[in-house]
């Protein structure tokens, strides 16, 4: 993982609606951290860091470090509630991790090669995103940021599937432990209409 992050978390005490419209007005966004075996504990964040943060692709799928005084946890972002038309963040769920656990976290996909791909640069084809993440599990210290899906050979008529990405080391597909028939297309390259409506006139 090449990036980091860290959020300053402060306990929080009181609890409910009034309570949480307080910390708001206050600057500051509330929280819950849990799992691990360990107890719930309710916390509040401070909302410019956490959006500022958030404008990081990265920050979503990545093993975050929370500060609460002189201890340190290791979380990742589980939940995460917005105000519908303000941008203000409500809520935070963050789910502790333990080096040696399993973590289920979606992951982007990020497409390489688009527009010099053989469907795309020499037939004139569209590509089509069936996908743009995927769910998969790991330990901790081995979650990529990303996912890397090279289109370069790909042709007209041809797709990616799950089964066909190349995952870095300790990466497993949720979707492939279900079996072949959650095999789904990540993403294809088709005949742009154009094309196909001039094929089909040469064909006649």
């Amino acid at each position: 993982m090449s990036a980091e992050f860290e959020l300053t978390a402060l306990p929080r005490d009181e609890q409910g609606k009034g309570a949480s419209r307080r910390l708001r007005r206050e600057g500051r966004v509330p929280a819950v951290i849990y799992g691990a075996g360990q107890a719930p504990e309710v916390v509040s964040l401070e909302h410019r860091e956490l959006s500022h943060n958030l404008e990081h692709e990265a920050f979503y799928s990545h093993v975050l470090k929370i500060k609460l005084g002189e201890r340190v946890e290791t979380a990742i972002l589980r939940d995460l509630q917005r105000h519908p038309y303000k941008p203000v963040i409500l809520h935070v769920d963050l789910q502790r991790v333990a080096a040696d656990q399993k973590i289920h976290v979606h992951v982007p996909l990020h497409f390489v090669n688009e527009e010099s791909s053989v469907g795309v640069k020499q037939q004139g084809g569209a590509v089509s995103h069936h996908l743009i993440e995927v769910d998969v599990a790991c330990l901790p210290g081995q979650l990529p940021e990303f996912i890397a899906v090279d289109l370069a050979g790909l042709e007209v008529g041809q797709s990616l599937h799950l089964s066909d990405l190349v995952l870095p080391e300790g990466i497993e597909l949720t979707a492939l432990t279900h079996g072949t028939h959650a095999d789904q297309v990540v993403v294809s390259i088709h005949a742009a209409r154009g094309g196909a409506e001039e094929e089909g006139a040469a064909s006649a």
